[in-house]
């Protein structure tokens, strides 16, 4: 079946729905800039000096550093803070906001990226499950407490050996501060915030009960599965019909709707696609 053939499909299953679950990998970025880091290959691209190093992507986003070197661990995740800020999300966000307006959807966001993007882009915080947690807040590493605060910091990083010049600091006992993300091999990270996000989704689908339900899914790889995972068993628990959006791992059973394209191409195909269905 063509491309053009599926954007079809897709914006008829939009449209005969009552809501809409949006669940989102590394691959949604990658229209706003963001590297998506898939393999090895593509971290050390995004930051040859790790190359050099012979640090990969699963040793750089390890809690331990924040304990052993933190100006080490703190030169990967202040850059990255800084970056999120930066960015701008593309227009696939609005076309998604826009199809909950205009066909008065009830809606939920579940996504395993840490950048809030989703909240930059106008999603209500209330609608938005993170399920790795958020660069944009803050706790201790040890921890002291349960506490978690907003990262208001800005941390100076040496781009030429990637460390941090200033170390962020729980305001309870002095010691180091580290996002508020599930990392690699995680001994400290408290999940209070994810969990009450967690239990919002829960309500969320009990109040949809039997109604109608699509999920499209954007730029979720194979590597790490929490988000194919949850948009297969929602298609399978719920009824949902599933929207899969990915240029290089589409596939799906056959009762869901595969389109193997980038995100903002897949959101501006199906957005015509309504019009012309409108």
């Amino acid at each position: 079946m063509r491309l053009q053939e599926k954007f079809l499909l897709a914006a008829e299953a939009i449209r005969n729905s009552r809501a809409i679950i949006i669940t989102a990998g590394a691959g949604m970025g990658v229209d706003s800039g963001l590297p998506d880091f898939r393999g090895d290959q593509g971290f050390w691209k995004a930051y040859p000096i790790y190359e050099g190093l012979g640090v990969n992507l699963y040793d750089v986003a390890d809690p331990v550093y924040f304990v052993r070197d933190p100006a080490f661990g703190w030169g990967f995740y202040g850059h990255r803070a800084d970056l999120y800020r930066k960015t701008v999300p593309h227009d696939g966000f609005y076309l998604l906001l826009n199809w909950i307006k205009n066909y008065r959807l009830d809606y939920f966001v579940v996504t395993s990226n840490v950048d809030g993007q989703f909240s930059k882009a106008g999603f209500a915080e209330d609608s938005i499950y993170e399920v790795h947690g958020s660069i944009h807040y803050l706790q201790c590493i040890q921890p002291c407490s349960m506490a978690i605060w907003e990262n208001n910091e800005n941390v100076i990083v040496d781009l030429k050996e990637f460390r941090a010049r200033n170390i962020p600091r729980c305001p309870k006992c002095g010691n180091v501060a580290r996002p508020n993300i599930l990392m690699f091999g995680d001994f400290s990270w408290i999940s209070t915030r994810t969990d009450n996000q967690k239990d919002k989704f829960e309500e969320f689908l009990k109040r949809c009960g039997n109604e109608p339900l699509v999920v499209v899914e954007m730029g979720a790889g194979t590597a790490i599965s929490t988000i194919r995972r949850l948009s297969e068993g929602l298609g399978n628990s719920y009824s949902a019909r599933v929207i899969r959006i990915n240029p290089r791992d589409p596939q799906i059973s056959k009762h869901h709707i595969s389109l193997d394209c980038g995100a903002l191409e897949g959101l501006r195909g199906i957005d015509m696609a309504l019009h012309g269905i409108s």
